[in-house]
């Protein structure tokens, strides 16, 4: 049987638009997301097309750690930019590139390893939503809502969506009808 690897570990060393620093402290989010319901290694679904199932390794936050990251909202934003990234890079071989400005209804800019910051012409904008709780149905409605999001950014480029709920743990990841 193919496994699968979801590796929230060291982002920036192959997503160029995160930084050491964010790619930190987006897998502490992550790390205290999953400790809210699992133990390491957590296995997701990941659907994209065809669904697929992918393990995330990953540590116990300590207690600190989770004090540090007491705002669920905010901890379950900032874990799913972790997840829904590595998702994306095993799915699609996409890496971000660089932060989406506002109003573009997007969260980053993703496109293919090597490809430039500066060089968005072949990049997808990204929109990613996290949910700490919810089924199937909760995470397809708000991925519908977050494809609507990107319809109405200021953007030429084409969008995907990407929700990602921590319990249980999945990923669902579409396309955006064009403009």
């Amino acid at each position: 049987m193919l496994r699968f690897e979801i590796r929230i570990q060291d982002l920036d060393a192959r997503h160029p638009g995160v930084t050491a620093g964010v790619a930190l402290s987006f897998r502490e989010a992550a790390e205290v997301c999953f400790a809210r319901h699992h133990s390491p290694p957590t296995d997701l679904k990941v659907e994209r097309g065809k669904e697929i199932t992918a393990t995330a390794e990953w540590q116990t936050p300590d207690a600190r750690t989770k004090h540090a990251w007491a705002n669920e909202i905010d901890t379950t934003e900032a874990g799913a930019y972790c997840v829904a990234l590595a998702a994306l890079e095993l799915t699609d071989d996409l890496v971000a590139v660089r932060r989406a400005e506002t109003h573009t209804g997007a969260d980053y800019y993703v496109a293919k390893k090597g490809t430039s910051a500066g060089d968005l012409e072949d990049a997808f904008r990204l929109e990613v939503s996290g949910i700490d709780e919810g089924n199937q149905t909760s995470v397809k409605t708000r991925l519908r809502q977050k494809l609507d999001q990107t319809a109405r950014g200021r953007s030429s480029l084409p969008a995907i969506a990407a929700v990602v709920a921590f319990s249980p743990p999945q990923v669902a990841i579409a396309d955006a009808t064009p403009k």
